[in-house]
């Protein structure tokens, strides 16, 4: 997204941790480190240093960190409203259960969702729903606060673990090996809000979304091919057209009144090919720089709207449907080998430094606190996940269904 920014004439500073990639992007104006003891005081001077025309989150915990900001800081309300919407939606952004009840009032096709207060309402859903769940806890983001149950015990352990803010062992952890700088702060937050979902099967699917004022401006949709895990990163993607995750996206964007980048999560219904809502990342995810033919990037379209121009056309599209995500897809196993072969691999040609710096073992691991945890106690490796198996032809184009209809709702 940097990157892309800085195509279209932007002048970009950011703001993340001592080692981070995005030190590694030539023309980025001024980096401010992300400390992980001080991460709010360091997030507010820097946007109050750098006074930017808008600030656009990559973590959920950083739109977390914004709201906080809002609600303490008048001197930042401006900046922060204009660059994610009013504030009277935060709320909503920042709760699962309050998103999707929104999107069931707006007719939005959502999986049964319940609020989970104490382990009774546990027990009255795998009373009523059976065996499978899905647990899930506000403020994380990438899988990591989502578990999938298989019974009753497993959705109760999930729960006390997702609920409680981490403890202070692992949040140091977390900040020392794993440097992720907001997990000190994390920890004063209190307990998490966390839903029990119906378990769809099929497999996930992926809008982005650029948005100004309410109105959605662009977005592209993928299917999901491949992933590091069953909850885990996109490695492989397939762009798709679906009538309905359009739809869905605009009604969200106006209901909400949003303004910046947001991502919006699909089950695709294994039986029926039907979109399932799932979450919304309230922040930029990782397509908003891919350049489509006949409408460019949405990181194009969004500046082009602010200044009133007409979005600029591709000049590097990608004419492939299938994309591997760079660098998620070099982890991708041998089964994805074909699927890799047959796709636009998204390496950034234009930045040599950040290709190399990627192409690397993750930054964090790289740092000799990590070359000791791990010693003692070895990474546990996931197995990627190929989900195109679930098409009945897994070697041809998969296109999703074009829906037509009204929307239909699950009521929470």
């Amino acid at each position: 997204m940097a990157t892309a920014l800085l195509r279209h004439g932007c002048s970009v500073s950011a703001i993340c941790p001592t080692g981070h990639p995005l030190r590694h992007v030539a023309g980025i104006r001024r980096i401010y480190r992300y400390g992980g003891v001080r991460s709010l005081s360091n997030l507010r001077q820097a946007l109050r240093k750098n006074q930017p025309d808008l600030v656009i989150p990559c973590d959920d915990g950083v739109v977390a960190q914004l709201h906080a900001l809002h609600a303490s800081d008048p001197s930042l309300r401006p900046l922060i409203e204009r660059s994610l919407g009013p504030a009277e939606n935060y709320p909503v952004v920042e709760s699962r259960f309050a998103l999707l009840e929104t999107a069931v009032e707006l007719g939005v096709r959502v999986p049964k969702t319940r609020q989970v207060k104490t382990a009774d309402d546990i027990r009255a859903w795998h009373a009523e729903r059976g065996s499978e769940a899905v647990l899930k806890a506000d403020g994380e983001s990438g899988g990591n606060g989502v578990r999938i149950s298989h019974s009753l015990d497993e959705s109760l352990a999930a729960w006390q673990q997702l609920r409680v803010p981490f403890n202070a062992a692992t949040a140091w952890k977390r900040m020392a090996i794993d440097r992720y700088p907001l997990a000190l702060w994390a920890r004063t937050c209190g307990e998490r809000q966390v839903t029990i979902q119906e378990f769809v099967t099929g497999r996930p699917a992926n809008a982005m979304l650029a948005c100004w004022r309410g109105k959605m401006l662009a977005s592209v949709s993928v299917a999901v091919v491949a992933a590091e895990s069953a909850t885990g990163a996109s490695t492989i993607v397939r762009l798709i057209q679906d009538e309905y995750i359009t739809k869905a996206a605009r009604s969200l964007t106006a209901k909400l009144n949003l303004s910046g980048f947001y991502g919006l999560d699909f089950i695709l219904e294994a039986s029926s090919g039907l979109p399932y809502l799932i979450e919304m990342n309230p922040r930029c995810t990782q397509l908003g720089h891919i350049e489509l033919p006949g409408q460019g990037s949405l990181a194009g379209v969004f500046t082009a709207a602010l200044r009133g121009e007409t979005p600029p056309e591709a000049s590097n599209p990608v004419l492939r449907k299938k994309i591997a995500l760079f660098p998620q897809a070099l982890a991708a196993g041998a089964a994805c080998r074909p699927y890799l072969d047959a796709s636009y691999h998204d390496v950034p040609a234009d930045q040599p430094r950040l290709r190399d710096e990627l192409m690397m073992k993750p930054w964090p691991q790289r740092r000799l606190a990590s070359y000791l945890y791990h010693a003692f106690k070895p990474f546990e490796r996931d197995e990627p996940v190929l989900f195109e198996d679930l098409d009945p032809a897994t070697t041809g184009e998969y296109e999703a269904p074009v829906i037509t209809g009204g929307m239909q709702a699950a009521v929470p």
